[in-house]
Formats: C-alpha cells, structure tokens, sequence
C-alpha cells in the first residue's frame, strides 16, 4: 500500500504524506513543505517511519511540491546560465514562494488537520530547493517559521551580498543547514564556492547573541553534489527544526551511529566538534571552524586537521593561509582572534587558519611532537632531560614536511580560493625548529616562516650546519622569503642568545632573506604565546 498519495490541485502535482496515526486519531500536526516533488522524503520514509515509532521524531505531516521550471521557479532573479547553450535562470522565485504560502499552503490547511501556525509549518528543499526555501524565510516569515536547507546553492549571483546586506534572520525563524566538504571542490566556475558560501551564512547568522540557538549547520565529512547526502539529512533537518526544545532526537540517534568521525578523512560537524553528546548540556565551541583526520600517505601517521574558514569573500588573488603547528594547543586561540580581528570595515584580511594537531586532548602532544619536527638525534648528540627520562624517537621533519608539502597543501587549495604566494608556518619551540628546517630545506614551500622560541639548541645547533648546506643553493624568489623569530625575554638566557645569534647570521644574507628578531618584554617561553596572536595575523595578513 502507498503511503503517501499524489495530488493534482492548484495547477500543481503535490505529493502528500500522512504520518501513522493520522487516520486513528483526531491531532493536528505540523507540516513541512518539501521542495522537487518531496523526493528528498520519499528516498528516506522507511527511516521516519522508524522514527516516529521509536519516539525519537515527532509525527508530521508531509507535501512534496512538484516544478517543472526548477531553474526559474527556485532562483531569487535572473542570472545567466553557467553552461553555454543553456537557458538563463528565470529568477521567479517570489511568485513561487507567494503561491506555496496563499494557495499551497490554504489548500492542505482547509482539508487535512495541520498546525497552521509559522512555528509549525516548515519549507525544505536541497540544492536549489534549499535556495528558495532560504527565500522563503527571508521574504514570508509570516508563513514559513521552519527552513530546511540541504545543501542549498548559496553561490547563486548576488546571494551571499544579500546576506550580508541582510545580516539578521527574521525573528522567530528556524533554520537546519547540511553541506558537504566536497560540494564545488570539482567546480572551475562560481559554485566551487558551494561550500564556503553556506559556511559564511552560518557565521552571519550566528553571529549574533543568541542566534546560534535557533541555527544548525551539518558538514558531511565525504558529502558530495549528491541526492544520497542530501536525503540523508531529511531526517536531522525535520527533527531539528520542529522539535520544541530544538534537541533533535533524529540528530542525536544518528549522531550515536555516527560517532567514529575520528578516522581518516572525516570531519566533524558543526555541532559536534566540541566532542561530547549534545544531552550533556551546553558546551563551548568555535563557530566558523570544521576539524577532521588525515593520514599521512607515506607514515601512516594521522594529524587532525583544524580550519578556521574566513568570515568574509576571498581578496584579490585569494586568501591568505597559516598554517599552524602544535594545534592542539593553539588552534582555538588564533581561531577565535581571526574571527574578530577580521570583521568589516576596518578588520584585517580574512585569512584561512589551518591548525595541525594530534588526535589528543592534551594541549602538547609530547612523543609526536618530538618525532615530527625534529632531525634524527643520537642520545650524545642531544643533551640530559630535565627529567632524566630517555629523549623520545626523533628524526620525522622530513616525512612531515612531505605531508604538508604534498598532501595538506593541496587539500586545503581544493577546498578554498587561496593565494599561493601568501601562505605562512608559524611553530613554537621544538615546531620553531621545524619551521627554521623548512626553510632552510624547502623554501619554495611558504612565503613567511614564523619561528616562536625556537629550539636552535637541537642536535648540536645542527641549524648552522643545515643553513650553510643549502645556501649556495638558495636562488632569489621573485617575492622574497621572510622569516620573523619571536622570543620572550624572560626564556632562559640560553634560548634569547641562540635566536639573536641566528638572527645575526641570517641578516648578512639579506638578498636572499628577509628576516626580524623580536624580543618580547616580560614574556617566557609558554607565556610568549598569547602575545604573538595579533602580530601574527598582521604578519599573514599583510
């Protein structure tokens, strides 16, 4: 037997579903109107039905709106085809949205027992779908208090100017976001910027106090332009957006099946990078960023990967990077700085922040650390820990460099509009180290290095050694390599000297470097660090 039943009325094909107890009882019920025929409910009822039965969902009532001039009928305004040969886009997406909400939507009121209140009647689409949907919210929030939007086409011209123009949802409304990591990342044109867009939308709207509550973002960590990601999220968005506590049991059961997000190559979502169930009460996050594990190709290792994405469109050539050894200690703070440093009008320019870290909570990851950036070390050639403790395995900087250089480099280009001649490492301590080798070894790599206290002791001072290996090789760049050395001056004696005297080495050679020493009063080597956020994002930024 169907369970649902297809309907011609209004000049329309609907597609109408009526949960279980529709036909045993005498409730009212909210309803969702589902863009594309409702397809993305129909490739998913087994899984609702699941979930009403279970508790977990409340039952709702169901109207898949067919078109036949999608491209006309889910665009804001008119837009030139992308494709040549192809028909422009119509922009006649107001009428439609005014026909759902004073026809449509009268319809199904007048003859099915609904809750016709905006607080209980929702419109969910995908893709362009989920565009007009957005509209919907924006232009008839006295109809529509529940937006569904699956990956919907926020590179569409001139859209994401009208939310930035528009900044505020309209009072009252409730929006569910899914969009995956992939989405445009094949695309030459303007929807690469698929999934950069819908992350800026979700900055902008929660940007203000409060907003967060009553908006939901969702990154697949594999999601793809695809119908199977997109009906996947159906369930979480309905869940979501009509639950009244705005808990969303159907979110919370597939986030239990879900949970193994720390394997190689997937992200975790907006909602659940802070790593606990969302039942255990509020928990602080980062807006605006997306985590997930990669593994290194030749090691095996694997490094979580952290991204601050920027709040505002790419400048001219693109957007700068950092990227950012010792995450796990320092992502959060260089996040949340350029996220405030980088706010229109007078902010500075939006930058991408790339942290690399471990799959750890401690803030430093001792034995990885030690392995990643450093040379091999013989026992004599390293002096007695502090501790006594035998040092740990040494002699990864190589490997690591290679799974910056070939892997995470490209990774991060697909995603983003990146200008390859603004792209900066900065690392502290033994990561200054690394950062000072990779230089030295690989300058083709970054424009700006950034060395924090960095460990010049290590292995003898085999920098100096390293440095007069490669210069006779070193050619002038067309932009000139910069290093910047910070170090506070309240380190030990021994580490202020090693970074002066590098410094005085690496200054006679100025046509092939630009480097500067800064000295930082009143700071040691841990509480260096907090005071080097803001010259650091004026360093990458600049």
């Amino acid at each position: 037997m169907n369970r649902y039943q297809k309907l011609s009325a209004l000049d329309r094909e609907l597609t109408l579903y009526l949960p279980p107890s529709y036909h045993h009882s005498d409730r009212c019920y909210p309803v969702a109107y589902v863009q594309d025929g409702g397809d993305s409910f129909m490739d998913c009822l087994n899984y609702l039905e699941h979930l009403f039965k279970d508790g977990r969902l409340g039952e709702l009532i169901l109207v898949g709106i067919a078109t036949e001039k999608r491209n006309d009928e889910y665009t804001p305004w008119p837009a030139k085809s992308l494709l040549e040969g192809r028909p422009p886009f119509g922009g006649r997406g107001r009428e439609y949205v005014d026909e759902v909400a004073d026809r449509i939507k009268p319809y199904i009121d007048g003859r099915y027992r609904t809750l016709p209140e905006p607080e209980h009647t929702g419109i969910v689409g995908a893709s362009f779908g989920g565009l007009i949907s957005m509209f919907a919210g924006y232009w008839r929030p006295d109809t529509f208090g529940r937006i569904g939007m699956l990956s919907a086409s926020l590179w569409y011209e001139g859209v994401m100017e009208f939310i930035r123009g528009h900044e505020k949802l309209p009072p009252g409304l409730r929006v569910y976001m899914s969009v995956g990591q992939y989405e445009g990342a094949y695309k030459q044109g303007i929807q690469q910027f698929m999934t950069p867009s819908n992350l800026e939308a979700y900055r902008i709207w929660t940007g203000e106090e409060g907003a967060d509550s009553r908006v939901r973002l969702h990154m697949d960590p594999d999601g793809t332009h695809d119908p199977i990601f997109m009906s996947r999220r159906f369930p979480d968005a309905v869940s979501w957006l009509f639950d009244e506590d705005g808990s969303g049991a159907a979110v919370e059961a597939r986030a239990a099946m879900e949970q193994d997000a720390r394997t190689e190559g997937q992200a975790v979502t907006a909602e659940g990078i802070r790593g606990i169930p969302e039942t255990a009460g509020p928990a602080y996050r980062i807006s605006g960023t997306v985590t997930w594990n990669m593994q290194s190709e030749s090691t095996g290792r694997v490094y979580r990967i952290s991204v601050a994405e920027p709040m505002g469109p790419p400048p001219e050539g693109g957007y700068p990077v950092l990227y950012s050894l010792d995450a796990n200690a320092s992502f959060g703070t260089l996040a949340e700085a350029v996220r405030l440093q980088s706010r229109t009008p007078r902010g500075i320019t939006p930058s991408i922040i790339v942290g690399i870290g471990y799959d750890s909570d401690s803030p430093i990851v001792t034995d990885e650390r030690f392995y990643d950036y450093t040379v091999p070390a013989a026992a004599h050639e390293l002096p007695v820990r502090p501790n006594g403790m035998p040092w740990p395995e040494t002699g990864g900087a190589e490997d690591f460099l290679d799974f910056i250089e070939l892997q995470l480099i490209p990774r991060i280009a697909s995603r983003y509009p990146v200008n390859p001649e603004k792209q900066s490492v900065f690392g502290h301590s033994l990561g200054g180290f690394f950062v000072l080798y990779a230089l030295f070894t690989r300058p083709h790599i970054f424009r700006r290095y950034i060395a924090a206290s960095p460990s010049v002791w290590w292995k003898q001072h085999v920098l100096y050694k390293t440095w007069e290996v490669s210069k006779p090789f070193l050619q002038p760049f067309d932009l000139q390599r910069e290093l910047s050395i910070f170090v506070g001056t309240e380190e030990k004696p021994a580490m202020v000297q090693d970074a002066r005297d590098l410094y005085a080495k690496l200054r006679e050679h100025r046509h092939l470097l630009h480097a500067e020493l800064h000295e930082i009063e009143g700071e040691g080597h841990v509480s260096v660090l907090p005071s080097l956020v803001s010259p650091l994002l004026r360093l990458i930024s600049s």
